[in-house]
């Protein structure tokens, strides 16, 4: 990394959080020095409309940053912060994303654009997914991640066999990990420092970090928000860089990481 300790927001040990816009601060890390990024971009889904939670009507708009900004620039701003990942990744890294029918498709898209080999389309199964409250389509049960290498022409790491021992309600352990993923919501003690309207549960960045990385790699989200990925990094013993512009939601991670820091000196005695 060069140059890169102005925007140092929080590092503790081999945990770092980065204050600004991705697109600026992606090019400051060491290139192709990333196992694995987890991204969680915006999904362009604050459009006005109502949702359900906790059995309540609710609007879905979580901020300016999660508008559209039409077809054009919302690809052009997919593209681009793909890109930039590309080249901080390993030869042979690897990485995810996330997305609804809002934004994957354009992910999809350009991550073929760039020349990336996609190994897996996942399904993240929400069992306590709200109810659609417009009753015009079908319920919102899932969510999609997309997994792919940085190239056709190079070997990716996976854990296989440590997958085969992962116990899931649809891929029993002892079985081959399915492409379909039993997850629930993110549970009420996972926030308990504070909210993120997009946070993922601790089980889905743990299947994802412990499929495609080794202890010691380096992981990056470029979109951190609640901190989820470094969190279950540094409880993997990963490094980590995460990269938000929120300063809310950096003192949400900072507290986040910090109880998990404090949780592993006690249990350490």
């Amino acid at each position: 990394m060069n140059n890169i300790d102005q925007y140092v927001y929080f590092k503790i040990e081999k945990f770092i959080l980065l204050k600004g816009n991705c697109l600026d601060l992606l090019p400051f890390i060491e290139k192709e020095s990333v196992a694995t990024i987890f991204a969680d971009p915006p999904y362009n889904l604050s459009n006005g409309g109502i949702s359900c939670k906790a059995g309540k009507m609710v609007s879905v708009n979580k901020g300016d940053w999660d508008k559209s900004r039409g077809f054009e620039e919302d690809f052009k701003f997919t593209y681009e912060w793909i890109k930039k990942c590309k080249e901080i990744l390993k030869p042979n890294g690897t990485i995810w994303i996330s997305g609804t029918p809002h934004n994957i498709y354009q992910v999809g898209y350009a991550l073929q654009s760039l020349g990336f080999h996609i190994l897996n389309e996942i399904t993240w199964f929400k069992p306590n997914a709200p109810p659609n409250l417009a009753c015009r389509c079908f319920a919102h049960a899932h969510e999609t991640l997309i997994w792919a290498r940085k190239s056709k022409d190079t070997k990716h790491k996976f854990n296989y066999e440590l997958m085969k021992k992962w116990n899931d309600k649809i891929s029993p352990s002892g079985k081959q990990m399915r492409s379909v993923w039993y997850i629930p919501l993110t549970p009420q003690y996972e926030k308990k420092y504070g909210k993120h309207p997009t946070q993922k549960p601790e089980e889905l960045l743990r299947r994802i970090i412990a499929s495609s990385t080794d202890t010691g790699d380096l992981v990056v989200d470029p979109f951190n928000g609640s901190g989820t990925t470094g969190v279950v990094a540094h409880q993997l013993e990963r490094k980590y860089i995460g990269i938000e512009m929120d300063e809310n939601f950096l003192e949400l991670t900072k507290k986040r990481i910090l109880n998990v820091k404090k949780q592993t000196e006690l249990n350490s005695y």
